[in-house]
């Protein structure tokens, strides 16, 4: 689902035009953010479109590749709850994306047989062939998009978006202690 929704960004001169009505607006920061939303909603969207086209989601993707071995291209079996703290998300969301992923038979569930009470997720075979068989595509894709880019424009592209990713962290901290610290 895409996050900006605006097709057209604004011009650089309206920003500067808004400046006389909010003189704390910086135009060149907002101009980076309303660039890198729109960059980040079209490679999302074109993943989006091939995940669909493959009877997946990005979710449905992410948690498969979680199951998966990178090193040996084996599945790996992984408890819900590690599976949430992996992706950043709910154990309520792991388990829709599991409940989907099982019906379709390319995630199982099994008992741990250390701890009868703890279940594990792993992929199936079905589900192992599926990811075989689409990530050389999905690789392919993003080198496609990342092609107008030299290797040192990614490099620097990487450290920009890590620098930015690493912001917003430290402010969802601190907005964070702050929230708790004034209750509304």
């Amino acid at each position: 689902m895409p996050l900006l929704m605006l097709k057209d960004l604004p011009r650089y001169e309206c920003l500067l035009e808004i400046v006389r009505r909010f003189p704390d607006l910086d135009p060149s920061a907002c101009d980076a953010y309303l660039n890198l939303l729109r960059a980040g909603d079209e490679v999302y969207r074109q993943s989006e479109g091939f995940f669909s086209a493959n009877n997946l989601s990005p979710g449905r993707f992410t948690l498969l590749m979680l199951l998966y071995d990178k090193v040996a291209g084996e599945p790996l079996a992984q408890t819900p709850a590690e599976l949430a703290d992996k992706a950043g998300v709910t154990r309520a969301t792991i388990t829709g994306l599991v409940d989907t992923l099982e019906r379709d038979g390319l995630v199982g569930r099994e008992h741990d047989s250390g701890d009868r009470r703890m279940m594990r997720v792993h992929l199936t075979p079905k589900g192992h062939a599926a990811l075989e068989e689409i990530l050389p595509v999905h690789f392919k894709r993003m080198a496609a998009l990342m092609a107008p880019l030299s290797e040192q424009e990614r490099k620097v592209l990487v450290r920009l978006l890590n620098k930015v990713a690493a912001q917003a962290a430290s402010m969802a901290v601190s907005e964070g202690a702050v929230a708790h610290a004034h209750p509304a």
